[in-house]
């Protein structure tokens, strides 16, 4: 999984594969120094390498549009704009769009970067499924294939789970993408219903095929597959959700993270902030609740990084003390450099009981420490902490003075104002499964049911319990704020429980006065989309 980088260009290849217009009696040349199906399907290796591909788009979530690109994380649609998160900085989608969602429009380029992000991953495991279905007597055995199988349709179910949410009913492209496959100018949009029937039977096939668990940190596994399935039948059937829940909270290979574990584990801090410390991150290191998890690396050849920590790390560099600037300096203590581009609304940051340690002060920066011996302020000692008095204040646009969550901290010894992180990542955790099934049983009225999961959940953070009075949709949608903050695709689950404009509206005060409802609640499909089909493309509503 450290390959991510030297195999990037395979998915272009494959991609530009699937558009040619060739006919089988074209001569088809192999160079060997080429990339594309016909010469990479040809053995195992072939394939895992297609497979590598589809995990290095997969990391672009948290990595740009483009590596390296400093104004946009493909994760920002999905999070920012919401009832929990706005934009801090003027720059990027973040603040664009989610704090003025009038410029959200059809031809907003990262709405249509978003959109064609995911239809290139699509696209490519299309490809690989194909490729494994033609591939030469001996190539691949049985369980390699429906293996290899399982991860491209999950990745597959994966991307249409962005684009329903984000788009609504989209074209459901499911072409193997082999050699002679015309392009397309006639797509046409598929019912919600269509293509999560599309999504159930990828999901399914991936449960039923990959393994429980992988030497590979990074590699798909069983429990993904089921954890996706439970929050799809959240949409079908409620009944089944809980029983998919259930079935990996209480028989998988994985539980909550409850005692300290791992690097810090000697020093202060909780179970709930180790899960995110560099180092603590995997199974094999400690972390129980680890479902899927991003692998990263540097200075090494394939090696991948993310930008999580720029993004969401408030800009301690603009903070004076005193009036003074400069008495703040990076380091790895106070988590790196920071651009502050994603903070907390004010409401997410009040939803925590002071005993929860999912708003302490190891989850949460709402101060900065002098730490700049050659710039200390008369009146100040080295060391001195600086709290924020973000609780008499809404959030507001270009705020260093605000809190940021330490979930995403790293600082490189050797370049501490570096701009990206080389640690390994939680994806997905079962913490996230427990609030599936809490929403499962609420919706099947199992409301004594909901309470005992949520308060599995909020003991292991040290939260007060709850009671059946308690428990709402409202309430699980601030639960999963406490718990998922920053990792969620929150707009998802804001729009699934159809509360999106109703909380962003009441919640958000710099969005929130900017969205329409009734329009903001899905994005624009892009003009450059509707403009190449042959076919009438309908426009999402008030766009």
């Amino acid at each position: 999984m450290k390959n991510y980088k030297f195999i990037k260009s395979i998915i272009l290849s494959l991609i530009l594969l699937t558009l040619c217009n060739c006919s089988e009696n074209e001569l088809i040349e192999n160079p060997p120094n080429v990339i594309a199906p016909i010469s990479l399907y040809k053995d195992l290796a072939g394939f895992e390498n297609g497979l590598n591909g589809l995990y290095a788009q997969w990391a672009r979530e948290r990595s740009g549009t483009s590596y390296g690109d400093p104004n946009n994380l493909m994760i920002d649609p999905s999070v920012v704009g919401a009832d929990n998160m706005y934009g801090n900085r003027r720059a990027g989608w973040s603040a664009d769009v989610a704090n003025r969602f009038d410029n959200n429009t059809s031809l907003n380029g990262f709405s249509r970067a978003f959109f064609n992000w995911l239809y290139d991953i699509i696209n490519a495991s299309n490809t690989l499924i194909g490729a494994s279905q033609t591939a030469a007597g001996g190539a691949l055995d049985d369980q390699d294939r429906n293996r290899i199988v399982a991860e491209a349709k999950l990745f597959r179910a994966w991307a249409y789970r962005h684009l329903t949410y984000s788009f609504g009913d989209v074209p459901l492209a499911l072409n193997n993408g082999t050699q002679g496959t015309p392009l397309r100018d006639d797509w046409t949009r598929q019912s919600l219903a269509e293509v999560r029937s599309q999504m159930l039977e990828d999901l399914l096939f991936a449960e039923e095929n990959l393994p429980e668990t992988s030497p590979n940190p990074g590699k798909l596994v069983k429990g993904v597959a089921t954890h996706y399935l439970a929050e799809l039948y959240l949409e079908l059937d409620a009944e089944k959700a809980v029983t998919k829940a259930k079935s990996l909270i209480d028989n998988g290979p994985y539980s909550l993270v409850t005692q300290r574990y791992g690097v810090n584990a000697n020093k202060p801090g909780t179970p709930f902030t180790d899960m995110f410390l560099d180092g603590n991150s995997n199974k094999a290191e400690g972390n129980t609740e680890a479902l899927w998890v991003m692998q990263h690396e540097p200075l090494t050849i394939g090696g991948d990084y993310n930008m999580m920590r720029r993004w969401y790390r408030n800009r301690s560099q603009d903070v004076r003390v005193d009036g003074r600037s400069g008495t703040i300096i990076f380091s790895i203590e106070n988590g790196g450099r920071g651009l502050g581009r994603n903070g907390p609304t004010r409401y997410a940051m009040e939803l925590y009981e002071d005993s929860d340690h999912r708003g302490g002060r190891f989850a949460w920066r709402d101060y900065e420490v002098l730490n700049n011996p050659d710039n200390v302020p008369g009146s100040r000692q080295l060391g001195d902490t600086i709290f924020f008095d973000w609780r008499n204040k809404d959030e507001k646009i270009r705020d260093p003075y605000w809190p940021s969550t330490r979930k995403w901290d790293y600082a490189d010894p050797n370049d501490l104002s570096g701009t990206t992180n080389y640690n390994d990542q939680v994806y997905l955790r079962l913490a996230e499964t427990y609030l599936v099934l809490a929403e499962a049983q609420l919706l099947t009225g199992d409301i004594s049911g909901a309470v005992l999961t949520l308060n599995t959940l909020r003991r292991r953070s040290n939260a007060s319990d709850i009671n059946g009075d308690d428990v709402d949709i409202d309430f699980i949608l601030d639960e999963r704020s406490r718990e998922l903050w920053s990792e969620e695709h929150r707009r998802y689950s804001l729009s699934r429980a159809g509360k999106w404009y109703e909380r962003v509206s009441q919640f958000n005060k710099v969005g929130g006065p900017t969205a329409t409802e009734g329009r903001d609640e899905l994005l624009p499909i892009p003009q450059s989309v509707i403009d190449v089909n042959t076919v009438e493309f309908p426009q999402n509503p008030g766009y």
